[in-house]
């Protein structure tokens, strides 16, 4: 695919980082929405993990190496990338902007990046592709019903696709303690507790108002027509009995691009290479799955170690500041995907607001860079990292 160009985009001031956003977002939706997006799994230690133990990493600055302009593109995948960063999978967006899939990826294309399409969307695999041409992914899951699996990778094959992302760490749902408490359910319904919530937030009960069959877009036929039909059928079809076999499933039904999401061991990155991936993400599902499992940033280096170059290693989880983004990049990911913060920058202004949380990234990415001394993000390596509490660590050595 030829190189993707971005636009850039006038900064707005009211989006003057990823927490603005989020607390942009925060005031514009119902408790029980944004609880949806923004909650993990139990006691969400995994999720604040995720963002804390980027702080334990320290950028070096070498001021006197640096250049007057910083070259921020990446080669992922075969395709030029204007920055190492993707909008990630995050299922239902359309719960907080209209058609919220298609507004994130004309935000991601316009912004020169991918965008990799959840199968719990609220448009179709067809439409997405055909208003919202640019680097697209799909995400799979493996289904009970391997036929569904199936049928979900050749529908985005023929739609063009440029790759498929299988995630493998939902076997069965997370317990995520603030839906339940907030009685949430898809769709929302207005009870005697949310009632007053829902009010409060006009903005976003009359975009809903005003948006047609908000509804799992993947999945809906004739036999499941109701999204409360949707939602049983989707659950029952999570599936712990899952095996290697299956991916090895995935590689055969899939000719192009193939990356296996989930991945927090090292023989689990090694194994999915011997299968026929193409890329590895490692994710903990942004803490929303197995409470108590490590940030995705502290595993890093030992599967990039493990992959040792053959595929692209890329990091999801925590990234709330182009900085995080250096860190992984030092730390041998290629690069970063982003789920909450373009969540939130949907409810915050839609296409708008993602193209803002894009930019926001981007920019703070570049100031990292001319700041530590940084021509461009493949200079980038462990030797700009220490690690808080170890002055003795070494850097370079990439065990910081």
């Amino acid at each position: 695919m030829p190189e993707k160009s971005s636009e850039t985009v006038p900064r707005d001031h009211r989006f003057t980082s990823i927490d603005a956003v989020r607390e942009i977002a925060r005031r514009r939706l119902p408790r029980m929405v944004f609880d949806f997006a923004d909650g993990g799994a139990e006691t969400e230690r995994t999720m604040r993990r995720n963002e804390e133990a980027f702080g334990n990493l320290q950028l070096m600055p070498r001021p006197l190496s640096g250049g007057a302009e910083r070259d921020l593109s990446v080669t992922l995948l075969g395709t030029r990338l204007s920055m190492p960063l993707i909008i990630g999978p995050t299922g239902f967006a359309g719960l907080f902007w209209p058609q919220g899939e298609l507004a994130a990826a004309r935000a991601a294309h316009a912004a020169g990046t991918a965008y990799v399409m959840s199968h719990a969307s609220t448009i179709t695999i067809e439409r997405l592709a055909r208003d919202a041409a640019g680097p697209n992914w799909f995400q799979n899951f493996i289904y009970r019903d391997r036929g569904l699996t199936r049928s979900f990778a050749e529908r985005a094959l023929a739609s063009g696709y440029d790759a498929m992302v299988i995630t493998i760490d939902n076997q069965v749902p997370g317990f995520r303690e603030r839906d339940v408490r907030n009685g949430f359910v898809v769709p929302p319904r207005i009870t005697v507790r949310n009632a007053v919530d829902l009010i409060l937030h006009p903005g976003w009960g009359l975009r809903m108002l005003r948006t047609p069959n908000l509804t799992f877009a993947n999945y809906a036929s004739a036999e499941h027509a109701s999204i409360m039909a949707l939602s049983a059928y989707m659950a029952s079809n999570l599936n712990p009995d899952v095996s290697w076999d299956d991916i090895d499933a995935a590689r055969r039904t899939w000719p192009g691009k193939l990356l296996v999401k989930g991945i927090l061991h090292p023989l689990d990155a090694v194994e999915a290479i011997e299968r026929g991936a193409d890329g590895i993400i490692v994710s903990n599902h942004g803490g929303r799955q197995l409470d108590g499992a490590p940030a995705t940033i502290e595993v890093l280096p030992a599967i990039v170690e493990a992959v040792a170059g053959r595929v692209p290693v890329l990091l999801d989880g925590g990234v709330r500041r182009g900085a995080d983004v250096v860190r992984a990049r030092a730390l041998g990911a290629a690069a970063c995907l982003i789920g909450r913060p373009q969540l939130w920058g949907l409810a915050a202004g839609g296409e708008y607001g993602v193209r803002q949380v894009l930019e926001i990234l981007r920019e703070e990415m570049d100031r990292v860079l001319a700041l530590c001394g940084i021509r461009s993000v493949a200079d980038i390596d462990a030797s700009c990292l220490r690690r808080e509490g170890n002055p003795g660590s070494d850097p370079a050595s990439g065990t910081v």
